[in-house]
């Protein structure tokens, strides 16, 4: 598995609009930033097709640390969750590796 960059979507990007990538990266930056800003407001995010980020908000709970197994308090946080559009999960079940893929 390949871990693509950034700056490598940027790449990609322009490659295909012909788009200069000094522009595709300020525009690749200001939907990041957008995204970022609205999660942080609470706010969900639906891109059809592609899929869905919510919050959701973490219960506080007792753990415990493995290597000395004393018990330590994790407070509430806030977290992303991510679901799956209907055509990436498609795309996802198209290239997976036979041996994964569910046997009916």
């Amino acid at each position: 598995m390949h871990t693509v960059t950034k700056k490598e979507l940027v790449d990609c990007i322009a490659d295909e609009t012909g788009a200069k990538r000094v522009v595709v990266k300020q525009i690749v930056q200001s939907f990041l930033d957008e995204i970022i800003e609205q999660l942080g407001r609470g706010n969900r995010l639906e891109f059809r097709d592609f899929g869905v980020f919510e919050t959701k908000q973490r219960a506080a709970r007792i753990a415990q640390n493995p290597k000395t197994l004393e018990r330590v308090s994790v407070p509430p946080k806030r977290t992303v969750k991510f679901k799956l559009g209907r055509l990436m999960k498609q795309k996802l079940q198209q290239n997976a590796p036979s041996s994964q893929q569910p046997q009916t």
